[in-house]
């Protein structure tokens, strides 16, 4: 996108050129961030096909209370997502 000189072209459209780009802007980090979340699910549920790297054999409390942990994470941010819990309407 071409820039507008700021002293031949109408405020009108400087604002319009503005907004645009800060869409656009907005957009990028968006996705960024969208991509960010969608690796980290997947290592999640990769992590989840290997039992979260515990042996059957092996399991133990201190396992349980490890998953309890993440699943109290993921709570709040399925919670937040579906405006669910303390975040009900």
């Amino acid at each position: 996108m071409t820039r507008l000189n700021p002293q031949t072209t109408p405020r009108h459209q400087l604002r319009a050129e503005k907004a645009a780009r800060n869409k656009e802007a907005a957009l990028s980090a968006f996705m960024g961030k969208k991509a960010e979340i969608d690796e980290m699910l997947a290592r999640l549920q990769g992590l989840s096909d290997e039992h979260f790297n515990a042996h059957p054999d092996e399991v133990n409390w201190g396992h349980v209370g490890t998953l309890e942990h993440y699943a109290s994470l993921l709570k709040r941010i399925t919670d937040s997502a579906f405006s669910e819990g303390e975040h009900a309407e």
